[in-house]
């Protein structure tokens, strides 16, 4: 399988991402959410290349069948690690596509690196602008009682909390919206991903301000949730972006929750292809 290796602290073990590039045409680049894989764009790749579109996804440091290091899970080495991606297959003219966490990856890009290499962006139920309900952000979706629950949870029985995560994660108003099947097999990805980067990354999604990399941003942005996320609510998340980015299209998808790119794949497809197509 196709890895990269990437740089990390001195004297740590050589960090390797996995990754898969598929298809011809135009790059996309996938980022997945916590605590899943780049496997979790499943419904997505398929449609992507058919379109005529070059889709590259890759597995987050501590996830999937990348290498699981003790250290590394904050933004700044994500951005680096996406960069370091970019550079290795010399992608360009690309769109980043953002899901949940994945999001963060492509604010902190942006806000750092810049966009010589991007197009545009897909912000997907993303954690942006900013999760922790702070005095300078009252609209935050997440306290710090509640960040301490996650993080309970999973030093706790991190498979126990596991398999609640993602009950929540696909359903909309308390129902499920796909098959048990697919429940089963997100808590498969996560249940296998690093414990440490499992919780290292709550923190840095939770009380990542990326309000100033929004701000950075000069590429024309997709804003894409779903109204019944329950996890990261619209309200505190995708609604606020357009207070930090200029070029903003917002898509809300009817009866999508969080993993609403699994439970609503033909909206979900049809909303980035129509951007894609910008």
């Amino acid at each position: 399988m196709p890895r990269l290796t990437v740089p990390d602290a001195v004297g740590s073990a050589p960090v390797e991402l996995h990754y898969e590039d598929v298809g011809t045409g135009r790059p996309v680049v996938l980022v997945h959410g916590w605590p899943l894989s780049g496997r979790s764009w499943e419904a997505q790749v398929g449609p992507l290349v058919d379109a005529g579109f070059r889709v590259v996804t890759y597995d987050r440091r501590g996830f999937g069948e990348s290498s699981r290091p003790w250290t590394g899970y904050d933004y700044d080495t994500f951005a680096a690690d996406l960069d370091a991606l970019l550079e290795g297959l010399d992608l360009r003219d690309v769109t980043l596509v953002g899901f949940s966490m994945g999001g963060g990856e492509v604010a902190r890009y942006l806000g750092t690196f810049g966009s010589a290499r991007v197009r545009s962006a897909v912000l997907a139920g993303a954690v942006t602008p900013y999760l922790a309900k702070t005095d300078d952000n009252p609209d935050g979706g997440l306290d710090e009682a509640t960040i301490g629950q996650f993080l309970d949870g999973v030093a706790t029985d991190r498979l126990a909390f596991l398999d609640g995560f993602v009950k929540d994660f696909y359903a909309a108003g308390g129902t499920q919206t796909v098959s048990d099947a697919v429940v089963r097999f997100a808590w498969q990805v996560a249940s296998t991903a690093s414990p440490k980067g499992t919780a290292d990354c709550i923190t840095a999604f939770a009380r990542t301000d990326f309000r100033a990399d929004l701000a950075r941003v000069d590429v024309p942005v997709l804003v894409l949730h779903g109204d019944q996320d329950a996890i990261v609510p619209f309200e505190v998340s995708g609604r606020r972006v357009a207070e930090h980015v200029k070029d903003v299209e917002t898509v809300v998808v009817s009866g999508g929750p969080h993993g609403f790119n699994a439970s609503h794949p033909r909206e979900f497809n049809a909303a980035l292809l129509a951007f894609l197509a910008r």
